[in-house]
């Protein structure tokens, strides 16, 4: 009986030693150390190059929308001054060049050549009073200095013809080449004004960029909106990824390609799989002191970004993913 007893005792103590053995044990191992990041996504910032009033947005938060759709218009008068102007001038140049490469008027053509006949008759008739005048010069009937005088006259009506004459001939042939490259150029250059107008006309009906999903509206109808103020969030779920901050002496487990099983805590205990597209080192305040840490020297830390390997049902900007161990 006394053996019995003895045998109990020593199989409990033994018992008890092995139970805090085993507890101790347990206690210091090292616990399984969790990595928590985030799901992020791509977001598009729709805002509009020129500056105007916000007429109406037409989309609210949590509103899909497709590529191409309209999301908000903008009210600008001095658009529509300035496209206005433009075209005026794009009008006034077209006509310039028209008459430029067209050439003078059948009207203008023959009032040159009417001229030109009319210093002609000038000249022809002072040609004959000069050559009575001379006549009677030599025979000694007017002195030399009337004989000078019709001589000038008759030089200055021939000089008249000619210049009449000249005018005739480019009453005929029109504006010289250059002047129509000149004429043509500012043709160009204004329907280039009218054109870029028109562009920042068209950007007064802002659309969505790509598809997804409104995630924020910024300014509302009314409200003034500077050149390039995003006015509406537009968030591709469908372009996901998730985001881990790993120290340096994890990051072996994390190169570039690496996959691994990670737990979405809003989606329920189910594993996914993703996969490492970018690894990126994070800047100072990011380091681990040796201080804090049992490496015996400072740590870096590195932010890698892993896309789900299958597409995911349900997955939302924000939410947070383990990687358990």
């Amino acid at each position: 009986m006394r053996i019995v007893r003895r045998f109990v005792i020593v199989a409990l103590v033994a018992t008890a030693v092995v139970w805090l053995g085993c507890t101790f044990w347990y206690a210091y191992q090292p616990k399984p150390e969790a990595i928590q990041g985030q799901i992020d996504a791509q977001a598009y910032s729709v805002s509009s190059k020129v500056a105007g009033r916000i007429d109406q947005v037409l989309v609210r938060k949590g509103d899909p929308v497709n590529e191409g759709d309209l999301i908000f218009t903008l009210y600008s008068p001095e658009i529509d001054a300035k496209l206005a102007q433009a075209r005026a001038g794009k009008e006034a140049a077209e006509a310039l060049a028209q008459k430029v490469d067209t050439g003078a008027r059948k009207q203008e053509i023959a009032a040159a050549r009417d001229n030109w006949q009319r210093a002609k008759a000038a000249a022809d008739l002072m040609e004959k009073t000069f050559q009575r005048v001379d006549n009677l010069y030599r025979d000694g009937v007017v002195p030399e200095q009337e004989r000078d005088e019709v001589h000038t006259k008759r030089q200055s009506a021939r000089y008249a013809s000619s210049a009449a004459y000249q005018m005739y001939q480019l009453a005929l042939e029109g504006a010289r080449e250059e002047t129509k490259k000149a004429a043509q150029s500012k043709a160009r250059m204004a329907a280039g004004t009218v054109a870029e107008v028109e562009v920042y006309a068209a950007d007064t009906r802002i659309k969505s960029p790509h598809d997804g999903e409104v995630t924020q509206v910024l300014l509302r109808s009314g409200e003034l909106a500077p050149q390039g103020f995003p006015v509406v969030t537009i968030m591709d779920i469908n372009d996901a990824w998730a985001v881990f901050h790993i120290r340096e002496d994890r990051l072996s487990e994390f190169t570039k390609g690496t996959e691994f099983t990670a737990r979405i805590p809003a989606l329920g205990e189910k594993r996914y799989r993703f996969r490492v597209d970018h690894v990126a080192v994070m800047g100072d305040f990011a380091t681990w002191r040796a201080t804090t840490s049992d490496a015996g020297f400072d740590m870096r830390s590195f932010e890698i970004e892993a896309r789900p390997v299958t597409a995911i049902a349900n997955l939302r900007a924000g939410m947070s993913i383990l990687i358990e161990n």
